[in-house]
């Protein structure tokens, strides 16, 4: 018979979050071997985890590092709010964007042993979304902006500089996570979100009332 002690099943739950039964049970099917045990949890935790690969995950965390000339971005993906804005969900973003800035991103699969441990804990499928790693050219300015939502990061921005101050490139970084544009210049805007949008605007100066003649100067 397995031996050990209810000290024993303490620490497993605190190590692994498993439930008192389910570390019972992984105490009790490998006679009491408590490293054993906890891999014993692990696969029976990823084995349920997988079977959720097929849900949505529209949620989750994003964030932003910078370090000198290198900048990453990391998104994890979650399937609901609320562990998305838990404190070792949006650590472990934090961990791995780090780890992308010093190492690259194949540093990430480095971390897969984290990763799993939180899918088993929020028993959600949850997974890497965009990864950025941005280098800056020769003496180029490189800062950040991360917009927050109760604790955690919707909306990280990079932006780089060739002169001009740290400063301006983080006050250009806020301005882009809020305006949100789809394109860097105007001659990468296609004609025909062009000519929408020179509609919207004569449908606006039609409405106002201004006269026919000062259309064109108005749109």
């Amino acid at each position: 018979m397995a031996e050990f002690t209810a000290k024993d099943v303490q620490n497993l739950r605190q190590i692994t979050g498993a439930g008192m039964m389910d570390a019972k049970k992984a105490l009790t099917e490998n006679d009491g071997d408590f490293e054993a045990a906890k891999q014993w949890l692990r696969e029976k935790g990823l084995a349920k985890v997988a079977k959720l690969g097929d849900r949505e995950n529209a949620q989750g965390s994003v964030c932003v590092v910078v370090d000198g000339s290198v900048g990453a971005i990391v998104q994890l993906k979650s399937e609901t709010d609320f562990s998305a804005k838990a404190a070792d969900f949006i650590s472990l973003v934090q961990d791995m964007t780090e780890a992308v800035v010093a190492k690259g991103a194949d540093a990430l699969a480095e971390m897969n042993d984290e990763l799993d441990a939180l899918k088993i804990a929020k028993k959600e499928n949850i997974e890497l979304g965009t990864v950025v790693r941005f280098d800056a050219a020769g003496n180029n300015i490189l800062d950040s902006y991360l917009h927050l939502q109760d604790g955690r990061g919707v909306n990280a921005v990079l932006v780089e500089l060739e002169g001009g101050t740290k400063e301006i490139a983080h006050d250009l970084a806020v301005h882009i996570a809020f305006s949100k544009p789809a394109y860097l210049n105007r001659d990468e805007v296609p004609a025909e979100d062009v000519e929408r949008e020179r509609q919207a605007l004569l449908d606006i100066t039609k409405a106002e009332g201004k006269p026919e003649a000062a259309w064109p100067k108005i749109v």
